[in-house]
């Protein structure tokens, strides 16, 4: 494993320091002290395994292809945005917009994630093990997010296709979010994803997917058109 210490330095000059060691061979790499600092991992395109050794800023893991990025603590805004394929996982609590936009992989947040958790989702998975906020999976459009605690309000709002899967209370659906049923390949599905990370699974999910109203404009649809917009 190689070490990297933040201490004095700027996320520019770090970031340049995980990609020569990528370019040097090195596999494990050990972000130290990163102390909120913003941007750190991103546009990193090799299967290396991350750690931050503390909590982190803005935007980390974005634009990532393949690597495996753990944060020791908590994270600020749009944890691994955009990320094509990959592992981020947060060890507490995870800021706005968590896993915006990601195509594929996975997005671990051990702790609660703020509003628009998994916001324009276009694929992969974003767990949630305690409470997700405001506008969770709005505008998702493929993928899957699974929340095992409590959601606010507006949960799935103007979402095309993808899946939300429930554990605790849903405080509101959002416009065109619709409860859907259960199935046995779900279930399947939410117990296999969740033994993956030790994540013990609640007693029962409800599933939320879209109503399919907002899909094609139609003029008797125009309240519901005004109020998502």
């Amino acid at each position: 494993m190689k070490d990297i210490d933040c201490t004095g330095k700027t996320s520019r000059v770090i970031n340049q320091e995980i990609r020569h060691h990528i370019q040097a061979g090195e596999t494990e790499i050990h972000v130290q002290h990163p102390q909120a600092r913003h941007n750190l991992g991103v546009a990193v395109l090799q299967q290396v395994s991350l750690t931050m050794s503390g909590s982190v800023g803005y935007y980390c893991g974005g634009l990532i292809d393949g690597p495996r990025i753990e944060v020791q603590g908590s994270c600020g805004w749009g944890l691994a945005e955009s990320m094509l394929n990959g592992t981020v996982i947060v060890n507490q609590n995870a800021g706005n917009s968590a896993a915006a936009s990601i195509r594929g992989g996975t997005v671990v947040v051990r702790g609660s994630a703020s509003s628009r958790a998994g916001i324009a989702m276009k694929g992969g998975t974003m767990i949630v093990q305690g409470n997700s906020g405001y506008m969770t999976g709005f505008m998702m459009q493929k993928g899957t997010i699974i929340v095992c605690g409590d959601t606010a309000e507006a949960l799935g709002d103007s979402m095309y296709e993808g899946r939300i899967f429930v554990g605790g209370r849903i405080a509101d659906l959002g416009n065109d979010a619709v409860i859907a049923e259960v199935t046995d390949q779900d279930q399947e599905f939410l117990a296999t994803t969740l033994a993956q990370y030790d994540i013990a699974a609640p007693a029962s999910f409800q599933k939320i997917v879209s109503g399919r109203r907002l899909w094609q404009f139609d003029k008797k649809d125009f309240d519901t058109w005004r109020e998502a917009l």
